[in-house]
């Protein structure tokens, strides 16, 4: 469920219309509900209100400090991937015992940053990252709290590119042999073994490979404990997806139930990293539509945002819903819908069947909350969007949009070339 309708053939965020956010602000823009926000979290979490647990939102997914300052509000914690996310972590009133940091390329400046902060947990992802792991730690005077992500070898069913539990994947250790290297761990001075991560790709739409994956896993704790290891934690990612046309991705309720009843009797704290499921409905981006062009062989409606704004459509080939903002009487058209930059993958449709729209009209571009402003770029020298935050019958700007100033700064040019 969100909080995006139309009233009276009119798109609204909660209580705002669309339109006066795109006329005040600008396009493109980012505009989340609060509302929807809160929901999902809230329905994520009370799902697993029988076991101990800790909802981790990861951070990859969206990371503007608002968004981030709603959850640490609803009592979450948060998946990082690099010390960039937990300065924004932090900044956002983050309790540290509630970061876990994951990644296969953490730098040593980053493990001494988290380890000063004080993190729940590092979840590491290779040999050498271990040995690395612990000299960062001898030299700062700690031990550091570790898992290690094992690989079950477990098919997500989901696109190559974002499945991440398979051997031929760079993520974390094969479970075959991941019992040597925790004996390892454990031999480590300044090492302190407490759990053990499994996150095996993003945007699944079924229960059973998390089902899988976790009574490989459960087998792993059981002989780990056998081996005198402390394991406090299991950390089970994230992952669930999202309905973005016709996918029927489960319910957080039967999620939970499934994963609850595969945990019966192991006593562990249960690490949850939601993405997408929390944030990807609750956002979308509203683009104006510049100019209609048509070929012989095809229509063109061209807007004002683009691949540098939201890259999936190009990145995965992906479908993102198109809305328009204002309904407009009329047979539709089928048309591309693309953006300005130049390249021929700088789209967010192709063939796609939309209604009638004219320069000037606003598209809103649905379930746009998750990966799409956190993979922004410059591309072609453009701006990145503004982001919006809706509460009710207001809204805020919560990231102003970028000026041509800020796209050279930190640019110099040198007094050869003055």
């Amino acid at each position: 469920m969100n909080y995006f309708e139309y009233r009276d053939g009119e798109l609204f965020a909660e209580g705002v219309p669309v339109r006066r956010i795109a006329q005040e602000v600008g396009t493109p823009a980012y505009i989340y509900s609060l509302a929807t926000l809160r929901r999902h979290f809230r329905v994520f979490d009370q799902a697993f209100a029988s076991f101990s647990h800790v909802v981790c939102f990861s951070m990859k997914s969206n990371s503007n400090l608002a968004i981030l300052r709603i959850f640490v509000k609803e009592g979450g914690g948060f998946d990082i991937v690099s010390g960039g996310e937990l300065f924004r972590a932090l900044r956002a009133g983050a309790d540290p015992k509630k970061i876990v940091f994951s990644g296969v390329g953490k730098r040593k400046e980053e493990f001494e940053y988290a380890l000063t902060s004080g993190i729940l947990m590092f979840n590491v992802e290779s040999e050498q990252e271990l040995t690395v792991l612990n000299e960062v730690a001898r030299g700062v005077g700690k031990k550091a709290p570790i898992s290690l992500r094992v690989n079950p070898d477990v098919d997500p069913k989901t696109h190559p590119y974002i499945s991440t539990g398979m051997k031929k994947s760079k993520f974390g250790i094969d479970i075959k042999r991941s019992m040597d290297e925790y004996k390892r761990a454990l031999s480590l001075s300044h090492l302190e073994v407490i759990g053990v991560d499994c996150h095996i790709g993003s945007q699944l739409t079924s229960v059973p490979p998390f089902v899988d994956a976790l009574t490989r896993v459960r087998s792993l704790v059981d002989a780990l404990r056998k081996e005198g290891a402390g394991i406090r934690y299991l950390d089970l990612g994230g992952g669930l997806g999202i309905k973005y046309k016709d996918e029927d991705p489960p319910h957080p309720e039967a999620y939970a139930e499934a994963l609850i009843r595969g945990l019966e009797g192991l006593d562990v704290t249960l690490i949850l990293e939601p993405g997408r499921v929390i944030v990807g409905n609750a956002g979308i981006l509203v683009s104006e539509v510049l100019y209609l062009k048509e070929t012989d062989e095809k229509k063109f409606v061209v807007v004002d945002g683009a691949m540098n704004d939201l890259i999936r459509p190009a990145l995965y080939g992906s479908y993102q819903g198109i809305s328009p903002v204002m309904k407009r009487d009329g047979e539709g058209i089928v048309a591309d819908v693309v953006g300005p930059i130049c390249e021929s993958g700088d789209f967010f449709a192709k063939d796609r069947e939309i209604p009638r729209v004219q320069p000037g009209d606003f598209l809103a571009i649905m379930s746009a909350g998750a990966y799409g402003f956190t993979m922004a770029s410059n591309y072609n020298s453009r701006p990145k969007a503004a982001e919006v935050l809706v509460d009710g019958a207001n809204f805020y700007v919560v990231r102003g949009r970028e000026t041509l100033e800020d796209l050279i700064k930190g640019e110099v040019i040198p007094p050869i070339l003055q």
